[in-house]
């Protein structure tokens, strides 16, 4: 297969999960026959935990990204091209670093970008803005030039507005907040206490700072978030709003950089499997930046993934 039909490997690693895909045909490369798209052929589809991933150690990244593709291709089978979307490479120069490193490992083209540049692509675009919120958030287009610009993304300690974690972390800001006014508990209150385990409002300070992993630990908590609004909790439903508000404002500072912005594509476990985040960030979009289209990811992001590597033979 491989001296005939190129494999063509697209891998977006996750914070959580890591989703391999290689295909061969389609899309081919300067001096190649045309392949028209349905002869396409799936040569791998392999899904893994992302435990090991090291991104800031450019040389562990490249080495991890070399034995996922050996584990997850046919014996033999070798890229002809490898395009990775990682989870926590957060600027070009770390992207290009483990880049390099990889091609030293394989010796054919490769390319990184941060998980979050798989959206656009993957939904079939040109140009346009990928927006995630899933444990975090982040968003990231580019500058008509080239160059990419990403907002967000600084973890649930310092940021992550609009991802679980950060909806948690505000969830018991808000209900801190409120014990301090004298305001009777509601339903998010009882609703965290059950989710922590702890007995009354101010043990959950205790409870967040114990985590040793905040954003997995805190985020894992976002349903009953969620859930206390629909039981009616002011406090909650004020927590979701301005979750959306701030995954809005992603998009308004990419713009206000300069970044096109027309099309949003929005991808994640948490705006897109939770209807009232997504309806407050879609109407906060509007009211900010009318013209900018929301645009839900109906495919895995390893599609991104896929086409980017496809692009590079």
């Amino acid at each position: 297969m491989q001296d005939s039909t190129p494999i063509a490997v697209g891998i977006d690693v996750g914070g959580t999960k890591t989703h391999l895909r290689a295909e061969a045909g389609g899309n081919p490369g300067p001096g190649q026959s045309a392949v028209d798209d349905h002869m396409r052929m799936s040569v791998a589809d392999h899904v893994r935990m992302s435990r090991g991933w090291r991104p800031h150690d450019p040389v562990s990244a490249a080495a991890w990204l070399a034995a996922l593709i050996d584990e997850a291709l046919p014996q033999g089978a070798r890229p002809a091209a490898v395009a990775v979307g990682g989870h926590a490479c957060e600027t070009p120069r770390q992207c290009e670093e483990i880049r390099s490193a990889l091609h030293t490992l394989l010796g054919v083209p490769c390319l990184v970008v941060g998980d979050a540049e798989l959206l656009v692509p993957a939904a079939g675009l040109d140009k346009g803005v990928g927006l995630v919120a899933g444990t975090g958030s982040v968003a990231v287009g580019r500058l008509p030039g080239g160059d990419t610009v990403q907002v967000g993304g600084w973890g649930a300690v310092l940021g992550d507005e609009g991802g679980s974690a950060g909806l948690v972390r505000e969830a018991a800001r808000a209900l801190w907040a409120a014990h301090d006014r004298g305001d009777p508990p509601d339903a998010l209150a009882a609703r965290l206490i059950a989710a922590f385990d702890v007995s009354e409002v101010p043990a959950l300070g205790a409870a967040l700072e114990s985590a040793t992993r905040p954003s997995a630990e805190w985020g894992r908590h976002a349903p009953s978030v969620f859930a206390a609004a629909e039981d009616g909790s002011t406090l909650a439903r004020r927590v979701i709003a301005e979750g959306g508000r701030a995954l809005a404002s992603l998009v308004v500072r990419l713009a206000g950089r300069g970044v096109p912005v027309d099309d949003v594509v929005v991808a994640g476990s948490t705006v897109l499997v939770q209807p009232a985040l997504y309806e407050a960030f879609t109407g906060a979009l509007a009211e900010a930046l009318p013209s900018a289209r929301p645009r839900p990811l109906r495919v895995p992001p390893v599609e991104g993934a896929v086409a980017l590597a496809r692009s590079l033979r």
